[in-house]
């Protein structure tokens, strides 16, 4: 049964552990999700926003290119009859009207290249003035009336991915043509208009959204992730706490099952057997009255009233540990205690070579207890620590008291506990002793239990046992 109930709490462990796990990871995943969508939602966002540029750089060359041919092409035709702008009246006239149509646009460069020659005629940048532009699929296009736009990035392949290059330029190539009198008729192109707009203050903008979203979703994330953690610790600390209960019940229901078989047992065979002691050792008291007349040197009847009152305190243990007695609760200091069980040892320990050594701590209060029953799970417990030195010793002996508990510490110089007795030390009839029952230790447990305590069985650092009792001062404190 026990066997069952442990599979099925290993079988709960697990399934807890599985969803601890599940929930963690999908938060982990679900992270990960978010930080790539906020990167997808980031390059879609800079794709619309290169659309929108393009779409207002095409708007921007065609009202250029309508300002250029009605305030510079027509007047400077009719003033001069040709055009050359390396006439420096016809240059700036033309300066003024590019300046003044692109005026509040975040224009970097403008340029103006012969159709025919490919050489630039006018720009924002002297330098480029007399220099040939070497023709691409951009500039033919232009030439051919169809006006396009590139997008030019400073960066490496992961900064251009992530949005985080630091210049972002789009150039725009565009016909510079005469204006047409009809929608029908057919102009030729005189030259290409290349517009450079530095559209790096319009990323960043995008690229700190990107990074306010991201920050937002890493702390949302985090938080629920701590939240998260909090909630598993919490629950792994809640089944823990309940299979530690689970477990101590179904010890104490083990336990319970063993005393209730040994305590009908004991019934039957204390009464079959008292009945026939109690005959055997007054019988021998009569013999040993007779025979101090007849033959003084026998001690034949001692020996029979000496084997008698050893079994009949076998049978006695048997008793007290099937069936402890009630308590009888009276105020009791449990120093006292302690020290009516040295007093009553002491010529024992002397013999033995032992010495005892105890500290009170001051300020102890009473305490409602059974002080006959505490004496004899004490005295058994002195008892023990003697028995593991048989070749002289310390016993040290501690009372101490905090939070409404009396706490009791005795240890020894023995060999200590090993494992392999730590497991069966509680069990009944279990001994190391050529003599004992082997359950001295269980009617100590029963009877300080009963008085809502506990006691621990321990080896010390320094070699040797250790007994923790532990004692309410007050009855169900």
């Amino acid at each position: 049964m026990s066997a069952v109930k442990s599979k099925n709490t290993e079988e709960k462990a697990k399934s807890f552990q599985l969803v601890k796990y599940f929930s963690i990871t999908s938060i982990i995943v679900i992270f990960i999700g978010t930080l790539l969508l906020s990167i997808l939602n980031a390059h879609w966002v800079r794709s619309m926003q290169l659309k929108k540029n393009q779409d207002s750089a095409l708007l921007l060359v065609k009202n250029l290119n309508h300002q250029i041919f009605i305030q510079f092409f027509l007047p400077v035709a009719l003033k001069y009859g040709k055009i050359q702008l390396r006439d420096k009246e016809q240059y700036e006239l033309l300066d003024t009207v590019v300046r003044s149509a692109l005026h509040s646009f975040n224009i970097e460069t403008v340029t103006i290249y012969d159709s025919k020659t490919g050489i630039a005629s006018y720009s924002y940048d002297q330098a480029l003035i007399g220099k040939k532009f070497s023709p691409n699929l951009n500039f033919q296009s232009a030439i051919s009336g169809e006006p396009t736009s590139k997008l030019i990035q400073n960066g490496n392949f992961f900064k251009i991915l992530l949005g985080i290059e630091k210049r972002i330029k789009l150039v725009t190539f565009a016909p510079l043509k005469i204006v047409k009198a009809h929608p029908d008729q057919n102009v030729p192109t005189i030259g290409v208009i290349e517009i450079i707009q530095d559209l790096s203050e319009d990323y960043a903008s995008i690229i700190r959204f990107q990074i306010l979203v991201l920050s937002t979703s890493s702390i949302v994330m985090i938080i629920l992730l701590l939240i998260l953690i909090f909630v598993v610790k919490r629950g792994e600390s809640i089944i823990q706490k309940r299979t530690r209960e689970r477990l101590r019940l179904e010890e104490k229901l083990s336990r319970a099952e063993k005393l209730s078989s040994i305590g009908e047992m004991t019934a039957g065979i204390s009464h079959e057997i008292r009945n026939p002691l109690g005959i055997i050792k007054s019988s021998a008291d009569l013999l040993k009255k007779k025979m101090a007349k007849v033959d003084p040197s026998n001690n034949i009847p001692d020996i029979i009233i000496e084997e008698a009152n050893r079994l009949n305190n076998i049978i006695t243990d048997f008793l007290n540990f099937a069936r402890p007695k009630e308590l009888n609760l009276t105020t009791c200091h449990i120093n006292d205690i302690i020290d009516k069980n040295l007093s009553f040892l002491s010529v024992q320990t002397k013999e033995n070579g032992l010495v005892v050594e105890k500290i009170c701590e001051e300020g102890i209060p009473e305490m409602i207890a059974d002080s006959d029953m505490l004496y004899q799970a004490f005295l058994n417990v002195f008892i023990n620590a003697m028995q593991a030195m048989p070749k002289g010793g310390s016993i040290f002996v501690k009372i101490r008291h905090k939070n409404n508990r009396v706490k009791v510490i005795v240890e020894d110089e023995g060999k200590g506990i090993s494992d392999k007795m730590k497991k069966k030390i509680w069990d009944p009839f279990f001994t190391t002793k050529e003599e004992g029952t082997g359950l001295g230790l269980g009617i100590v447990k029963n009877i300080i239990e009963s008085h809502g305590g506990t006691i621990k069985l321990n080896n010390r650092s320094v070699g040797g046992a250790k007994a923790t009792v532990e004692l309410p001062i007050r009855q169900g404190a």
